[in-house]
């Protein structure tokens, strides 16, 4: 049986955390959650995931400081930011670095979960 793909989800807000969670596992992927860029570095689930849903501004190390870490180690995790304070500047930053998408909060579940599905379809197999 194959396994279901991994997806991670990085933001210093518990209840987004929570409901991220409890919608990701109902679209039938596993999840797993981290209140720290730091605390996903420093788990053992960097290799399983198979898309990162990461906040831009959290405490200690932001959504495109993990990026640039994330680039610097060659993982290609395709990443979704999502955001409270989106702006352009930084929205086309993000994708120029190779985010496959920036979602402004509040956004649909639809819109997360489409993302969600753009970037799994990337995998090389």
């Amino acid at each position: 049986m194959a396994s279901l793909p991994h997806i991670s989800v990085v933001d210093d807000d518990d209840a987004v955390r929570k409901s991220l969670q409890r919608l990701i596992r109902s679209a039938g992927f596993t999840v797993e959650v981290f209140a720290s860029a730091e605390e996903f570095l420093n788990s053992d689930h960097l290799g399983a995931t198979r898309c990162l849903i990461l906040d831009v501004r959290m405490h200690g190390m932001n959504g495109f400081d993990l990026q640039r870490q994330l680039r610097q180690i060659s993982s290609e995790i395709p990443i979704i930011f999502i955001t409270a304070h989106g702006n352009e500047a930084a929205r086309s930053q993000a994708l120029k670095d190779g985010a496959m998408d920036y979602l402004c909060k509040p956004f649909s579940d639809e819109a997360l979960l489409n993302a969600i599905e753009a970037a799994l379809s990337l995998e090389v197999i």
